[in-house]
């Protein structure tokens, strides 16, 4: 008798029906999946096509840019798609740069919106700063060694070159925002003072390209001390009447730059300064990453669609062979150069350089060559993580240029639209300031900031030395803390036999010194001197709003460094005395700037943030 097989499925025991269902189920799997592999693709499962830009027309080519010279075809980092007709270009308009703006007070122009008189914004989804928490120790700052008090009667003359560089400040705003302390390098004392503008009086017409103001105070650090104040205010010309302008765009097109803070925020940040051309201006894009490309050949400025479209294509990828881009910038500017105009790169970058030209003084050497061109280079530095503060600013500094760091997109309009005179036109070149003190009258003196455009004495006569520019409506302050003569506010004794050279200066016995400036006009290779002696009668018992808020500012820049020279200053003293100087006028910026005080009073250790100041005694500054 035969005997069939009893099925798996009835058997009593449960490990034989568990391995019974397992075996069915992986045959039924492999059935078909052996089915979807023979079959052919039809409308009903073959995948959605890749979504694709609109279509260009290849055959367009835009009629050349009037007046402008032929620039060599150069091979684009990566593939960029011709230019669109302007109907195509239309449709693809970048989005706007703000999504809302509300207004909080009667003055508009600042960031935050907790006091009265600021605006409250929102960035437009994914330009979101982003967290620098874990990576801001790989930024890089050039250090800083913080200047000291001298003797008059050992060295009375202090040189130094101009800065209207504003980079510093909004650095270390950024900083402080997402609750980080800022490295002590990273607090450049003057950019700081400079960021803000002064109601300095304008010079007169046919005058000077400047005009020089001074004023004397108490000192906030030190009762016992003055604190002095040399400002100077350049013509304000309007962006209409600007001489016609050459710009080249040299964006870091790098692997690094796709962060929302960077290369998304770079392009709205140019696109307000494209919405302001002209047609006599131009512009060119250079991108750099591996290697560099010409993007954008020189463009006029009426055809701003097209710039705009040039860089909404941008993408981030790839090295960063920033060297390769310089050079090929500079090339590009060389060919539609505009004599007697603007002519001017504009560098855009998050860091360091590593491909290619990589050592910082082979590239300062070269932007040194091309600076004898006339033609300029500024730079703008975005984000963080790799940022190279200390490379950036000395480029900027060599190439007759100014810096400045891009943390939002109000912070773009302020230098590429509001300053916009200023940051892309010079009105004079090498300005140098040289202070020889009156050794009957101060003991000593210390000027805040400015540690890295010190200048030797004998190189403000020499018109071959490099010195700092001023652009139109900028201005420049700088402050010196003065003790003098018998005010007990000295901090060393003097020597026994240079002190004894004062006697010659008695004569001048109202002259606290003579400030001299030299400077340059425009394509001038001979320098022009202004001298004028600053007074001791010009002393104020209380300090003017000008000399007030920017020792406020001055102040604060100390407390970051440490307080080493801070005095009796405190936290709460800086916000007091910016308050006390604007009273009920104060703007969004110097608004802006209490708040940070307040956020960097609570990251500071209490040791550091607390003075050591010792109880304030009567001032025995001398009547005059």
């Amino acid at each position: 008798m035969s005997r069939l097989a009893a099925s798996p499925f009835a058997s009593r025991h449960p490990h034989t029906r568990l391995a019974a269902l397992c075996a069915l189920a992986l045959g039924t799997f492999l059935l078909a999946a052996c089915q979807n592999t023979t079959a052919p693709l039809t409308d009903s499962n073959r995948s959605p096509p890749k979504q694709t830009p609109a279509e260009y027309e290849l055959v367009y080519s835009p009629p050349p840019a009037p007046d402008l010279a032929p620039v060599p075809a150069v091979a684009p980092v990566a593939p960029v798609a011709p230019p669109m007709p302007n109907a195509a270009i239309a449709q693809q308009r970048p989005q706007p740069l703000l999504e809302s703006i509300e207004v909080t007070g009667s003055r508009v122009g600042g960031l935050a919106a907790e006091n009265s008189g600021q605006i409250a914004y929102r960035m437009p989804p994914g330009l979101a700063p982003s967290s620098i928490a874990d990576h801001s120790n790989r930024d890089n700052y050039a250090e800083i060694q913080t200047n000291g008090i001298l003797r008059v009667a050992e060295q009375p003359v202090s040189t130094f070159s101009i800065d209207v560089d504003t980079g510093s400040y909004s650095n270390i705003r950024s900083l402080l925002r997402v609750g980080q302390r800022p490295p002590k390098d990273a607090v450049r004392i003057e950019e700081l003072i400079n960021y803000f503008s002064y109601s300095y009086p304008a010079p007169q017409p046919g005058a000077a390209p400047f005009a020089v103001h001074s004023q004397l105070a108490p000192s906030p650090f030190n009762p016992k001390r003055l604190l002095l104040q040399v400002g100077l205010q350049a013509q304000q010309i309007e962006a209409k009447d600007l001489p016609p302008a050459n710009l080249v765009f040299l964006i870091d097109s790098s692997g690094s730059m796709q962060d929302a803070a960077k290369l998304p925020l770079l392009k709205r940040g140019f696109a307000l300064l494209v919405e302001q051309l002209r047609p006599q201006d131009s512009v060119a894009i250079v991108t750099y990453a591996g290697s560099a490309g010409l993007v954008l050949p020189p463009t006029a400025g009426d055809r701003q669609l097209e710039i705009l479209a040039a860089l909404e294509r941008l993408e981030a990828g790839g090295s960063t062979n920033g060297g390769a881009g310089i050079e090929l910038a500079y090339r590009v500017a060389a060919q539609a150069k505009r004599e007697g105009g603007i002519n001017r790169v504009i560098l855009a970058t998050d860091g360091d350089f590593n491909v290619g030209t990589v050592n910082q003084r082979a590239l300062e050497t070269l932007v040194a060559d091309q600076r004898a061109s006339g033609i300029a280079l500024s730079t703008l530095g975005f984000g963080r993580g790799n940022y190279n503060d200390a490379m950036a600013e000395r480029l900027a500094d060599v190439g007759n240029g100014n810096h400045a760091y891009i943390d939002s997109i109000l912070e773009a309009r302020k230098v590429l639209v509001a300053q916009m005179g200023g940051t892309l036109h010079t009105l004079a070149s090498d300005v140098k300031i040289q202070v020889e003190f009156n050794p009957a009258v101060v003991a000593e003196y210390r000027l805040l900031g400015y540690e890295n455009r010190l200048l030797a004495r004998e190189d403000f006569d020499n018109d071959r030395v490099d010195a700092g520019e001023i652009g139109a409506g900028h201005s420049v302050t700088a402050l010196y803390e003065l003790a003098l003569v018998g005010s007990g506010g000295e901090a060393s004794s003097g020597l026994r036999y240079a002190d004894a050279q004062a006697g010659a200066a008695r004569s001048k016995a109202d002259e606290l010194g003579l400030l001299r400036l030299r400077y340059k006009r425009p394509g001038e290779s001979s320098s022009q001197l202004i001298e004028s002696p600053m007074l001791r009668s010009q002393l104020r018992r209380v300090p003017g709003e000008n000399l007030g808020f920017a020792a406020a500012v001055a102040g604060f820049g100390e407390l970051l460094r440490g307080g080493e020279h801070a005095g009796q200053l405190d936290f709460d003293g800086v916000a007091k005395l910016a308050r006390d100087s604007c009273s009920d006028s104060c703007s969004e910026q110097q608004a802006e700037f209490m708040k940070l005080v307040g956020l960097a009073r609570g990251l500071m250790p209490a040791q550091d943030a607390a003075t050591a100041a010792k109880p304030e005694q009567p001032s025995r500054v001398p009547a005059s």
